[in-house]
């Protein structure tokens, strides 16, 4: 690899770079055809966007591209396999054959993982299904504003890749609240409703502002809590502090909590150095000041926060700036999983060990956990059984079927095991635990 340039970058600004351009970035930053080449042609698979934010004030450039933060954000060859890269290559002089191999990669990557447009798509009265909803959990709705089916920068793990590769059949997205408003009158028993995305603090405040008088209108009390997903405070921090509009954001959200329901942001946070520019702990101030609760999720990944350190350093950051630790995932089955994927006994000695070294206000977050189909499953532990078998230890935060939460159950143990759909019941009381099992030992 060539030598990291001496001369200091001229500085990206407030702009997003996308494409093509992140070649041309890679190429100017780091000085190594063949890196920004890769990037290239990734980048024609999987979509990829960048904040000026994230490119001056998170990444170190002398360190890329085995920087954390340049992988979090930027394409790598090893994001696919060796047989897709070659394909999208040879395919690059012609548009034709381009699209085809692209599109061939990605329906390899799994972009929909979960049955996220089967069985999360809920249907009305007359049985067509509901866009850009997704009600999975009794008491929760999912919703994906038009408007916010983008973000400020893509993390590389994302599991809703698909949502920005401009593929309609692939993409979730509402027309607005009128459908989100009807659906909740139909369900009293929904008490939560998260915006998603996407992100939708890229939004202007006032194509937010439907939603949320939709939700505060009578006939919605049964809706006590509102929540957004987002990582604007960490990949564009301006969204909040400087913005033309965002003064009347942060009073759009105040009016949420004024109205008496619980506003939780749930933040996406892949590691500490996201917190530590002082625009970011501005823009983490101003949100705490509208009186909403901030609490924090990420999957552990491999090449970006694959240590307990990290994530000690992460959650002792995020309680001392007023941040709830909440969730750490395991990477989902899609996208590039081969490339971010652990092993979960490896997962769970990373949280196991994060804790640790935290006191009771860091230990939180719970983990680590798989977002199944059937639901939320967390790695309680590797145990070893009488006889000396080792097992999983496993139990459902959430399910679809409610009878299954909290209930202690055991898989197989499995030292290469990244994902539910690798786990085996291990017994005859454990295959109730896995939705499909029809013989003991095998899903």
């Amino acid at each position: 690899m060539s030598a990291v340039h001496t001369v200091a970058p001229s500085p990206v600004g407030t702009r997003t770079l996308s494409g093509r351009r992140l070649a041309a970035l890679v190429r100017e930053r780091c000085g190594d055809e063949q890196l920004a080449h890769d990037v290239d042609v990734v980048a024609r698979i999987l979509p990829f966007k960048v904040s000026g934010h994230v490119v001056d004030e998170l990444i170190d450039w002398s360190r890329a591209p085995d920087d954390p933060l340049y992988r979090l954000v930027f394409p790598h060859r090893d994001m696919v396999t060796p047989d897709q890269y070659t394909a999208v290559e040879r395919a690059l002089a012609s548009p034709g054959a381009l699209r085809a191999a692209v599109a061939e990669v990605r329906r390899q990557l799994n972009p929909h993982p979960g049955d996220q447009l089967t069985r999360n798509v809920p249907h009305g009265p007359d049985g067509s299904p509901v866009d850009g909803l997704q009600h999975k959990y009794a008491r929760t709705v999912l919703v994906f504003p038009r408007q916010g089916q983008t973000c400020h920068s893509y993390c590389a793990y994302c599991f809703r890749w698909a949502q920005f590769v401009g593929e309609p059949d692939l993409r979730m997205a509402d027309d607005g609240p009128a459908a989100m408003t009807a659906y909740l009158r139909r369900h009293p028993e929904v008490t939560d409703v998260l915006f998603t995305g996407g992100d939708p603090l890229v939004m202007r405040a006032e194509m937010l502002r439907p939603y949320v008088d939709a939700l505060l209108a009578p006939g919605l009390e049964h809706v006590v809590t509102v929540r957004i997903g987002t990582k604007a405070p960490l990949f564009h921090p301006a969204r909040l502090t400087a913005a033309p509009d965002a003064p009347a954001l942060l009073r759009l959200l105040e009016r949420v909590v004024a109205a008496g329901r619980h506003l939780a942001v749930m933040l996406h946070i892949s590691h500490p150095r996201e917190l530590a520019p002082d625009t970011t702990r501005a823009a983490l101030a101003a949100l705490r000041g509208t009186g909403a609760q901030l609490r924090s999720q990420a999957p552990v990944i491999r090449h970006v926060n694959d240590s307990a350190e990290t994530w000690a350093e992460s959650w002792r950051a995020q309680v001392a700036l007023g941040v709830h630790p909440y969730y750490l995932f395991v990477e989902r089955d899609t996208g590039a999983q081969r490339y971010f994927g652990l092993p979960l006994h490896r997962a769970y000695e990373i949280h196991r060990d994060a804790v640790e070294a935290l006191s009771g206000l860091g230990r939180t977050a719970r983990g680590p956990v798989m977002s199944t189909t059937e639901g939320k499953v967390i790695v309680d532990g590797v145990t070893e059984l009488p006889g000396g078998e080792r097992a999983f230890a496993l139990r459902y935060l959430q399910a679809r079927e409610s009878g299954l939460v909290g209930r202690p159950f055991h898989a197989h143990w499995d030292a290469q095991a990244q994902w539910w759909s690798q786990l085996r019941p291990l017994g005859s009381y454990d295959r109730r635990f896995f939705p499909g099992a029809d013989r003991e030992g095998g899903p």
